[in-house]
């Protein structure tokens, strides 16, 4: 979506439930819409698919443009869930969470508050960013608009 709101295209990618491919999922969506024109990557949470953990570090240094990683609900962390539910593996989840630092809140004009991690870009070009793209609550129109698409998808049983 661009920034005057105009939807001129979609691209569709899965993650594995619990797996480590999100990441890569992402960076070959971004190579099949084969646009030189796209600013940014604007991303609703960064632990997807039953942590799935997207790496934004990786995202920007192949992409050079800003990564936004944006969720709505501040949190302690899921290192504890990450052992319960990896007890023989989580050292290496847990090493690509801890890449992601900790999260910044942002009071929207809206007057909701966000949480975000990024890269390639300034807390206050985040917040430039996010009050442009955010109509009315917290979520930023893109990230809106995609995930009415996905649900759609989901419930007419369509997948990719």
């Amino acid at each position: 979506m661009r920034r005057d709101f105009v939807i001129d295209g979609f691209v569709f990618g899965s993650a594995t439930i619990e797996g480590d491919d999100a990441t890569n999922t992402i960076l070959n969506m971004y190579d099949e819409l084969r646009r030189p024109d796209i600013s940014y990557v604007l991303i609703s949470g960064l632990i997807v698919s039953m942590y799935n953990i997207i790496d934004i570090k990786k995202l920007y240094d192949s992409l050079k443009i800003p990564i936004i990683g944006i969720s709505y609900n501040d949190s302690l962390g899921i290192e504890s869930a990450l052992k319960h539910h990896f007890p023989d593996s989580f050292e290496s989840k847990i090493s690509l969470y801890r890449k992601l630092r900790k999260r910044e809140k942002i009071t929207l004009n809206t007057s909701h508050d966000v949480f975000v991690r990024k890269e390639g870009c300034t807390l206050s070009d985040v917040k430039h960013l996010l009050n442009e793209l955010t109509l009315h609550g917290s979520v930023p129109e893109p990230i809106r608009v995609s995930q009415l698409l996905a649900k759609t998808l989901l419930q007419k049983k369509l997948s990719f």
